[in-house]
C-alpha cells in the first residue's frame, strides 16, 4: 500500500457506503416524486389541452435524454480527474437548485431550461457506480452493485406514490419536497462522505476531447470485452423502454386496467426488483459465478417479455413480473465484469460511457416502442399483435444473451476466486463491514472532518 495514502477506518467506510446508497435512494425519490405531477404542470403552463401537453412531455423527455447523453461522460471524466466526492456533492447541490426552480417556474420556457439543467446535474448515479468500483474488491462488486440497484427499486416504489399524494395537495408541493431531499443529501455528504479516489490514482489532467460521447466510445473500444458487454447493456436499456413507453396503454387496451391498477403493477415491479437486487445477487454470484448469473438473468428477461407479450389474460401477465425482477440479476455482474477490465483511473469514464448508452437508448427508444405498439393495434395493420412491442424487447434480449454468452466465455471470475470468503450477500448491505481494499484505498485527506 502506498504509505502516503491514509487508510480509512471501518466506521467511515461503512458511512461512505451508506451515503452512496442513500444518495441513490434520495435521488430516485426526488425524481419519482415529480413523475405524476410534471405532465400536469407542463399542461398548466403550456395553456393547451392534453394533446399539446403530451407533445411537450415528449419534447422534455427527449431533450433530457440528449443532455444526459452529452453530460454523463463529462461527469465521469471530471470524477477521474478531481475525485468522486466533489462531483457527487456538486451534482446533489445542482439537483436541489434545479428542483427549486421547477417549483417556482412561472413560464414553460423556464421549466424547459430547468429541465435541461437537471439533465446536466442528474448524473450522480454515474459517479456512485465509480465510487463502488473504487472501494469494493472485485469478488464482491456484483453484490455491491446489486445493493445499489435495490435503491432504484426503493425510489421507484415510494416516489411516484408520494408524489401523487403531495400533488393532490398542491401541484408544486412535490417539487419543493424533491428540492428538500436533494438539499439534505448534499449536507449529509458534505459532513460524511470521504473521497474514494486518491490523488495518485487520478488522471493527470482533464481532457475535454475525450469527455464527450464519441470519446467515451473510444474508451470502450480499447477493451474488446467491455465493448461487447456495453453493446449488451445498450440492448438491455433499449428493451426496458417498452415498460416506460407502452405498458400503461397496453394494459388498458388488452386487460382493461385503469390508471390505479397500472400503478399498482408498476409498484409490484419495483418491489420485486428491489428484493432481487438486495437479497439474491450477492448470494447467487459467489455460488454460480458472475457469468452464469448474467446469462441466467438475461434468459429470465426473455421469458418475461415473451409471457407479457403473448398472453391475453391479465393474471398470466402478472406471472411475468417475478421473471422481470429476476432479469435484474444480469445488471450487477455485467457492470462488475466491465470494471474488472478497466484501469482504476478510468472507472469514472467507464461509468460515464455506460450512462451515455442509457441516454442514447432514451433518445429514440420511446419513439420506437410507441410506433411499434401503434402499428400492432392499428385497424390497417396486416397483423393484429397487441404485444408486438414486448416481443421486440424479447428479441433484443435474445441477441444480448447470445453476445454476452460468447463474449464472456474466457472470463476469469473473481467472485469465485476466494471460496472460503463469506457470501457477499451477507455482508454487503450499505452498513456492512468491508475488509481493507488494495490497491484502491479511500483517501480521507480531502474529506470533511
Amino acid at each position: 500500500m502506498d504509505p502516503h495514502i491514509t487508510h480509512v477506518s471501518e466506521p467511515r467506510r461503512r458511512a461512505a457506503l451508506a451515503f452512496i446508497y442513500i444518495t441513490v435512494v434520495l435521488d430516485m425519490l426526488a425524481f419519482g416524486i415529480i413523475v405524476p405531477v410534471l405532465p400536469h404542470l407542463i399542461e398548466q403552463l403550456a395553456g393547451g389541452g392534453i394533446a399539446d401537453a403530451a407533445w411537450w412531455v415528449g419534447v422534455f423527455s427527449t431533450v433530457f435524454a440528449i443532455v444526459q447523453f452529452i453530460c454523463s461522460p463529462i461527469q465521469g471524466a471530471l470524477s477521474d480527474r478531481f475525485g468522486r466526492r466533489p462531483v457527487i456533492l456538486i451534482s446533489n447541490f445542482g439537483l436541489a437548485v434545479d428542483f427549486l426552480v421547477l417549483a417556482v417556474a412561472p413560464t414553460l420556457w423556464l421549466l424547459f431550461a430547468a429541465r435541461i439543467f437537471l439533465g446536466m446535474t442528474a448524473a450522480s448515479f454515474t459517479t456512485a457506480n465509480a465510487y463502488i468500483a473504487d472501494i469494493t474488491p472485485k469478488e464482491k462488486r456484483s453484490a455491491a452493485y446489486g445493493i445499489l440497484g435495490s435503491a432504484f427499486g426503493v425510489g421507484f416504489i415510494i416516489g411516484p406514490s408520494l408524489g401523487g399524494v403531495l400533488g393532490e395537495i398542491s401541484l408544486r408541493l412535490p417539487f419543493w419536497v424533491a428540492a428538500g431531499l436533494a438539499g439534505c443529501n448534499f449536507l449529509y455528504g458534505l459532513l460524511i462522505l470521504p473521497e474514494s479516489l486518491p490523488k495518485e490514482r487520478r488522471t493527470p489532467k482533464f481532457e475535454l476531447h475525450s469527455a464527450h460521447p464519441l470519446g467515451a466510445f473510444k474508451l470502450l473500444r480499447r477493451y474488446p470485452q467491455v465493448l461487447g458487454l456495453a453493446f449488451v447493456l445498450f440492448l438491455v436499456y433499449l428493451a426496458h423502454y417498452v415498460l416506460q413507453t407502452t405498458f400503461v396503454l397496453y394494459a388498458d387496451y388488452r386487460y382493461d386496467w385503469g390508471i390505479r391498477a397500472a400503478g399498482l403493477v408498476l409498484t409490484l415491479v419495483g418491489a420485486c426488483d428491489g428484493l432481487v437486487q438486495a437479497f439474491l445477487t450477492g448470494r447467487l454470484t459467489p455460488k454460480f459465478g458472475e457469468r452464469r448469473v448474467l446469462i441466467g438473468g438475461m434468459v429470465c428477461g426473455i421469458g418475461a417479455f415473451l409471457l407479457m407479450g403473448m398472453t391475453g389474460v391479465g393474471w398470466v401477465f402478472l406471472l411475468g413480473v417475478p421473471l422481470m425482477a429476476l432479469w435484474g440479476l444480469a445488471m450487477p455482474p455485467m457492470q462488475s465484469i466491465m470494471t474488472h477490465e478497466v484501469d482504476p483511473s478510468e472507472q469514472g469514464r467507464l461509468q460515464g460511457a455506460l450512462s451515455t448508452l442509457g441516454s442514447f437508448a432514451g433518445i429514440f427508444g420511446p419513439f420506437l416502442f410507441a410506433q411499434v405498439f401503434a402499428f400492432a393495434i392499428s385497424p390497417s395493420s396486416p397483423v393484429h399483435v397487441p404485444g408486438l412491442a414486448f416481443l421486440l424487447s424479447a428479441a433484443l434480449m435474445l441477441i444480448g444473451a447470445v453476445v454476452a454468452w460468447r463474449i464472456t466465455r474466457h472470463t476469469v471470475d473473481p467472485s469465485r476466486a476466494e471460496p472460503d470468503a463469506p457470501a457477499a450477500g451477507h455482508d454487503l448491505s450499505p452498513m456492512a463491514t468491508h475488509r481493507p481494499i488494495e490497491p484502491s484505498t479511500i483517501d480521507t485527506r480531502e474529506s470533511s472532518q
